[in-house]
């Protein structure tokens, strides 16, 4: 296979000097064709992109950054497949047996893409198949990692290259229907959305030296006759807040009980060293007893601390993407003592990993990314007859790019025997809202799903944000994030200090004692 990328001559970026594609576990060369093609420039946008990649990228490379020398690649050939990244007219007298061309909004090349960053927000993707004009796949890149206008588009064009090698392989494509933005039309002067983007950076700066951010919390409430998946809303008893020391935040709660007791699991994140452990809290009629304690700590990053049993053994599965695998760790003793069992799958970022039963195969659903692009808009599934494995792709891997449907955000639930998932909806930013999802079609070769209800942050849940959601018994937990300046932590040592001679910091933060704020 011949791939050939048709690339505007005028506007060189770093994404294009990518060498090659992965398609079907081959590294498959890509040459390049240089384009000029008379579409309009904003003016001072190499400056502006300059600009920003001082200031947000502290001086780092981006795929927008634009290459000094244009790199040639000797040809191999005609190519089997263009990708026609330009506005240009397509070559009439191009043999290509599949020419794709990337749609920006519905509009093709750069340009289109920029005025839907300068518009305010990112643009849907579609990958059209020239030649008979179908659309192939379609996507909506999340924007939790774009910084700016160049960060937009680097993030753009990054998700546009991870939906071409899925295409190329010949496996069946879900393509999810997706509203249709409006074209941006023309790209406005990107000058004022660039020093508006500095500034809130700079804002943004500002407001870390002060507050932990972000600061997650965990809610929770007994609720007898309310259920979530029934009401379709956070009405209800009120929500308590689990307290945390100030400068730790908790989040991804999983309740279980086990062995005559109930606990909840958490992310447990020190702000000061930006690094998560699994940490729990035991739960009676009432609410938390006790004192929070550590449970599972590795030299990387840990979060959403999914619970399975399994054949009368209970099973933890933290999300591992900076380890770049999705282990399983056993309980040995309950609830504080973990050993890690095996590997599920490795070499891949998955985060939130989440499984369920249906029709007698085990599902993993997961946030998959290939190292580039957002955290939060792409699902992959796999599925396998045991829990410990092996574990076999989805056929459509990765299923679909939505980052308003795709993350998990809790257990799988089943409502009069229909299957349910929620979803994390980074529309409006990671973890902004959350989405129930109905299962309609799940199998090795299909998937389909329906969002029925979102729920947003308001009067009935104050947290500023929502993104996890599960129940044991009549026990409910969920999160949300919310304003938490650096003072706090540091009082509560002070007056903790003045009731002791002595007093250790780590110690006074990071045992807080559970208590209920209604």
């Amino acid at each position: 296979m011949i791939i050939e990328f048709r690339c505007d001559r005028e506007q060189p970026r770093l994404w294009m000097c990518r060498e090659s594609l992965r398609v079907n576990d081959q590294d498959i060369p890509v040459q390049i064709s240089w384009t000029t093609t008379p579409a309009p420039r904003p003016a001072g946008l190499d400056m502006l992109f300059e600009l920003e990649r001082i200031v947000l990228r502290k001086g780092k490379a981006g795929g927008a950054d634009r290459v000094t020398t244009i790199p040639e690649r000797p040809r191999a050939g005609n190519p089997d497949v263009v990708v026609d990244f330009t506005s240009a007219e397509r070559d009439p007298n191009c043999s290509a047996k599949l020419y794709l061309r990337p749609r920006f909004n519905g509009g093709a090349g750069e340009g289109a893409a920029l005025a839907a960053i300068l518009a305010g927000d990112l643009p849907v993707i579609e990958i059209v198949n020239e030649l008979d004009g179908a659309v192939v796949d379609r996507g909506h890149p999340s924007a939790e990692i774009a910084a700016g206008l160049s960060g937009g588009l680097d993030t753009v064009m990054a998700r546009t290259l991870s939906m071409l090698p899925p295409i190329l392989s010949g496996a069946p494509r879900l393509v999810p229907q997706l509203p249709a933005p409006a074209n941006g039309g023309a790209p406005r002067n990107p000058a004022p959305f660039v020093v508006r983007g500095v500034a809130t950076s700079i804002a943004k700066e500002i407001y870390r030296l002060c507050c932990y951010a972000p600061h997650w919390h965990v809610g929770w409430r007994f609720a007898d006759n309310t259920d979530i998946w029934r009401t379709g809303d956070l009405s209800g008893p009120a929500w308590n807040v689990l307290a945390d020391p100030g400068n730790h935040f908790y989040a991804d709660p999983f309740p279980v009980k086990w062995q005559g007791r109930t606990f909840v699991f958490f992310e447990d994140l020190d702000h000061r060293t930006n690094k998560g452990i699994i940490s729990a809290i035991e739960f009676d009629g009432n609410g938390p007893v006790g004192t929070v304690m550590p449970v599972l700590e590795e030299p990387w990053h840990l979060s959403y601390p999914f619970l399975i049993e399994n054949d009368g053994e209970l099973w933890m599965i933290p999300e591992s993407t900076a380890h770049r695998d999705v282990p399983i760790y056993k309980c040995i003793r309950f609830p504080d003592k973990w050993e890690r069992h095996s590997t599920l799958l490795s070499g891949l970022e998955l985060a939130d990993v989440t499984i369920t039963q249906h029709n007698g195969l085990r599902y993993m659903f997961g946030a998959w990314r290939d190292g580039s692009g957002g955290y939060s808009d792409t699902l992959a599934i796999y599925y396998a007859e045991q829990l410990l494995g092996p574990w076999r792709p989805h056929a459509a891997n990765p299923i679909l790019m939505d980052r308003a449907t795709t993350r998990p955000a809790g257990n799988f639930v089943t409502v009069n025997g229909k299957l349910w998932r929620p979803v994390q909806d980074c529309s409006n930013g990671y973890g902004a809202a959350l989405g129930l999802a109905e299962v309609l079609e799940l199998s090795p070769t299909t998937y389909r799903q329906e969002v029925r209800h979102l729920l947003r942050p308001g009067l009935q849940w104050a947290g500023r944000k929502l993104h996890t959601l599960n129940r044991c018994g009549q026990l409910e937990v969920i999160d949300g994030s919310r304003v938490q300046p650096k003072t706090t932590a540091f009082l509560a040592s002070l007056r903790s200090s003045g009731q002791s001679s002595h007093w250790d910091w780590h110690s006074a933060l990071a045992k807080p004692i559970a208590r209920r704020l209604h």
